[in-house]
């Protein structure tokens, strides 16, 4: 797949209105996503790098009759050879940029000009970054009351389940992936229920689970020693850290399995803060009613908020997808109008 997608992502790309064009039209380019709820997100990404000579559409993979969801077939619309259109794939960098080139679809992503990803595994890591989720619970709650240190649980859970995560990789840099699969290692790091008092219990959980599963990898691959440092040196590069390895394990795991239940507690404790200071504050009842009445319309919901968080415009990570995104808009600019994508 790789040789006929770079061979046929060519000048047959442009849309022929926009070689047509007055030089003062914007040129648009086609931006495929894998889902509905990608839309969002990449819309916040490439309206940061739109010119007033160049913006982005940013749609699902469709054939004729239905619309297509899904990396293969935002890969494969790059394929469709649909003369005329300028288009961009933007994709969940999943495992594929920590394999780096390991299976032709990891290649793909790693060396393609016109495919863009996230860096971290999917958009829930970005919309679950640890130093944004404070205010996350602000704008659900409308109380800035700093109640639990979110970033250093997600840190520790980070640091916890690091050593596993090298395996993961490593095993999927292999042939023999399906020994330790994605869901075998979720399986290890799952926290089960949340709770304040508990997060520390949570911790050392993992921490136990994670080692007893690294004795029985290390007692079937004796010989990995050399290897698994590789795996280390080579994704410490590419900015995976033991703090931050909860951006790059799966999205929705991240997402359902470890953020979400904990910014319910949190978010339930601030607004249980609230309603008590408006019910000592309250003159009578019925302003007490009014206020709580006021307040509890005001509530957000947690879930519809995290998915909108663009915090995660302040992580390293965006940065770098930003970076690529200027790097290919400047080279449209330099490129004569017959020789453009």
């Amino acid at each position: 797949m790789g040789r006929r997608l770079r061979d046929n992502l060519t000048s047959s790309y442009f849309e022929a209105a926009n070689r047509l064009a007055s030089k003062d039209a914007r040129q648009k380019i086609i931006a495929y996503v894998e889902s509905y709820d990608d839309v969002f997100f990449w819309r916040q990404v490439l309206s940061l790098v739109e010119t007033d000579k160049v913006y982005f559409e940013v749609t699902l993979p469709s054939r004729t009759d239905h619309l297509e969801r899904g990396k293969k077939a935002v890969l494969m619309q790059l394929l469709s050879r649909n003369v005329g259109q300028a288009m961009i794939a933007c994709v969940d960098a999943d495992y594929d940029y920590l394999e780096q080139g390991a299976t032709p679809t990891s290649k793909e992503i790693i060396s393609n000009p016109y495919i863009f990803h996230t860096y971290v595994y999917a958009i829930e890591n970005m919309q679950c970054y640890a130093p944004s989720l404070h205010d996350v619970c602000v704008a659900v709650t409308l109380n800035d009351h700093f109640v639990f240190d979110m970033e250093k649980y997600l840190s520790d859970y980070s640091e916890a389940i690091y050593p596993l995560f090298l395996w993961s990789i490593w095993y999927y840099r292999t042939p023999n992936y399906g020994r330790f699969t994605i869901t075998d290692f979720l399986k290890v790091i799952e926290t089960g229920n949340f709770t304040f008092n508990g997060a520390g219990l949570i911790i050392k959980n993992i921490r136990r689970k994670v080692g007893k599963k690294l004795e029985q990898l290390q007692l079937q691959n004796p010989n990995t020693y050399k290897s698994m440092n590789k795996v280390k040196d080579d994704i410490r590069n590419l900015g995976v850290t033991p703090s931050t390895t909860y951006l790059y394990i799966q999205g929705h795991h991240l997402f359902d399995r470890i953020v979400m239940p904990m910014l319910t507690k949190v978010c339930e404790k601030l607004v249980n803060e609230r309603e008590n200071q408006i019910s000592r504050q309250s003159v009578h009842d019925t302003q007490r009613r009014n206020e709580l009445s006021s307040y509890s319309h005001s509530v957000e919901d947690i879930q519809a908020m995290l998915k909108k968080n663009a915090g995660y415009m302040r992580s390293e990570q965006f940065r770098r997808i930003k970076d690529d995104l200027e790097k290919f808009l400047q080279s449209l600019e330099n490129t004569p109008n017959q020789e453009k994508i």
